[in-house]
């Protein structure tokens, strides 16, 4: 692949991605650069997304007398790979025709247009740090730490062993979450996996992992949280004590929790993400107050009612430790699950303050501050509850509470490990609506899931807003209510359904297969286009690490469970006649694009 150049600059200049080139402009329009110049921060080398406060005319992309601008084309050496045609609100970024691709700022179809106008997410600079490390933390710390690492410490087979799975589960999902982290800031764009697919290896990829995500991957878990969130409710109102308790009971409740995280995620960015602030905090404080009491339990012998648990001192904590690899590799899996949420993050990059600096920064806080909670705690679970307890049950938290406060203390538990559950739920709404966004303004979705607000149109919105009798919980114009309300109508399928093997199954297959497609895309980007401005780059051996993990976890469900895995397959595979068919439609064709199509991507790597 040519090297990327700027023919008649008088001195050298660092080498620039056209997508580093179209991010300039996400927040300015064809004819105005001062917006351009407001929404843009500073960078060491050259110019990139979001580093740049200030530009001098001839650093504008979309001033007249920069040489990257349309009318000096001919002096820009385009690479095929990395050359997007992105709209003024950067999507979508395959506004392509015949295998050719429109310069920076030329005009895109009608029907590529933003509906929205100029409302668009990525314009809306109002998430922080502090933001970020609370979706990461608290779509990650849900309901498993508090309920059931039974699946952990039954296949490990010893206290010993199972902390050591929980050790390297957490280190490997660090391993994909640093890797993510080069993505993000590389391409600062909202969308996660699915954009990163579309630029690395074709729209193809892209569209069927949003074809598995929207339709099955996302809404899935949310429920599978939800139905959670409703048994923990439904336990604290009813006594923990209580064996039988109408599912659908449980499940009324999940459903008055997912309407009510919409119905907040609605209303307001900034109040949604307040909540999951707010939420982080109380996990953490009760991860805390959890292995505090271990430990001043394990010291004094204090317990509410039966004797101290002994089991810690009196038998060795390797004991029984299980030597079949297939053991393991469950006990890996269900570790795993427990930290999944790693990747959420990525789906809100585009509305970062400052995403070049604070995703790195979000990451590695949260993932070691995660995996210290989950050992801190598995710990004084040990240290309160005999082992053979801890396997059988799956509500170690609120066995813990009665065990050392009685009945209050299982209320008390039963209510943390609800909130737990609402911020899961709360932050898991928060980043699949951002999916379904960005899949409506690909044109994956009919076009009014790309839309944000209300109302699709704006003075409808402002009366609308005029009309509200509180302002406080006045509707945003800058959230996308038609993604989310999409989101929970599919999440309330799979809660009434609740069939929820076959979806833990489906995250298994497709959510690891499209990890490490994506992961994998670290390793093709360096190769590719090593001139990609990165403003963080971790070390090569991490998504390597990570892809041969995804790999031995898809072979593991092959073998367990062929037909469930075929099923999934074939599901993924039926995302390939909808693509063509939701493409055609978008781009005014029936049939294929070209070979400018993302499935020959190959090809695409050897064209200049």
């Amino acid at each position: 692949m040519p090297q990327i150049s700027y023919a008649s600059l008088p001195s050298p200049a660092a080498a620039r991605d056209s997508l580093e080139l179209a991010s300039l402009a996400s927040s300015a329009s064809s004819d105005s650069t001062h917006s351009a110049r407001a929404s843009l921060s500073s960078s060491r080398s050259g110019i990139s997304s979001s580093r740049k406060l200030s530009l001098e005319n001839d650093q504008d992309p979309l001033s007249a007398s920069n040489l990257a601008r349309p009318n000096h084309d001919r002096l820009r050496s385009y690479s095929v790979s990395s050359a997007f045609d992105f709209s003024s609100a950067l999507y979508p970024l395959t506004s392509t025709s015949a295998g050719t691709y429109a310069p920076l700022g030329a005009a895109l179809p009608a029907s590529s247009s933003d509906p929205s106008g100029s409302l668009s997410l990525e314009r809306q600079k109002t998430l922080t740090y502090l933001n970020g490390l609370s979706l990461v933390v608290g779509l990650i710390i849900g309901s498993g730490i508090f309920s059931s690492p039974s699946q952990v410490n039954v296949n490990a087979g010893s206290p010993g062993a199972s902390l050591i799975v929980w050790v390297v589960a957490g280190i490997l999902a660090w391993t994909g979450a640093a890797s993510y982290a080069e993505l993000g800031g590389a391409i600062p764009l909202n969308g996660g996996a699915q954009v990163y697919l579309t630029k690395i290896f074709g729209e193809l990829f892209g569209f069927l992992f949003t074809w598995c995500a929207v339709c099955v991957l996302k809404p899935g878990s949310a429920a599978i949280i939800s139905i959670i969130f409703g048994e923990y409710v439904v336990r604290a109102c009813v006594g923990a004590e209580v064996e039988h308790v109408s599912s659908w009971i449980n499940k009324g409740v999940a459903l008055l929790g997912l309407i009510l995280v919409t119905l907040l995620n609605c209303l307001s960015t900034k109040l949604a993400a307040r909540t999951n602030d707010f939420l982080m905090i109380l996990k953490f404080a009760a991860l805390l107050g959890v292995t505090i009491v271990g430990i001043v339990v394990a010291i004094t012998g204090l317990s509410f009612s039966t004797p101290a648990n002994s089991d810690w001192k009196t038998t060795p904590w390797f004991s029984g430790t299980s030597t079949s690899l297939s053991s393991w590799a469950v006990a890996l899996y269900a570790g795993l699950w427990a930290f999944d949420g790693w990747d959420n993050v990525n789906y809100v990059v585009g509305e970062f303050k400052n995403p070049t600096r604070d995703l790195p920064r979000v990451i590695h806080t949260a993932m070691p501050a995660v995996i210290a909670s989950y050992i801190l705690a598995n710990v004084s679970y040990f240290l309160v509850l005999p082992h053979d307890v801890i396997a059988k049950t799956n509500t170690v938290a609120v066995q813990f509470g009665s065990k050392v406060f009685g009945p209050l203390g299982a209320l008390l538990l039963s209510l943390t490990v609800s909130l737990s559950c609402f911020g899961a739920l709360n932050a898991a709404t928060f980043t699949s609506g951002r999916l379904t966004y960005v899949a409506g303004k690909e044109g994956y979705l009919p076009e009014m899931f790309g839309t944000v607000g209300w109302s699709r149109d704006i003075e409808g919105r402002t009366r609308l807003q005029a009309r509200w009798p509180m302002s406080i919980l006045r509707p945003s114009r800058t959230t996308p209510v038609y993604a989310l309300s999409l989101n929970a109508l599919l999440t309330a399928l799979y809660v009434l359904v609740g069939e929820f093997s076959t979806l833990l199954t489906f995250y298994g297959v497709a959510g690891y297969l499209f990890y490490f497609l994506t992961v994998l895309g670290v390793v093709v980007l360096r190769v590719r286009e090593p001139a990609l401005e990165r403003p963080y780059k971790t070390w090569i051996t991490t998504p390597i690490i990570f892809c041969c993990v995804s790999l031995f976890l898809l072979s593991r469900a092959v073998v367990a469970q062929p037909g469930q895995t075929g099923i999934v397959i074939a599901f993924v595979l039926v995302g390939i006649p909808v693509f063509w068919w939701r493409v055609g439609k978008r781009d005014g064709k029936s049939g294929r694009r070209g070979e400018g199509s993302g499935w020959k991507f190959w090809k695409r790597w050897g064209r200049s």
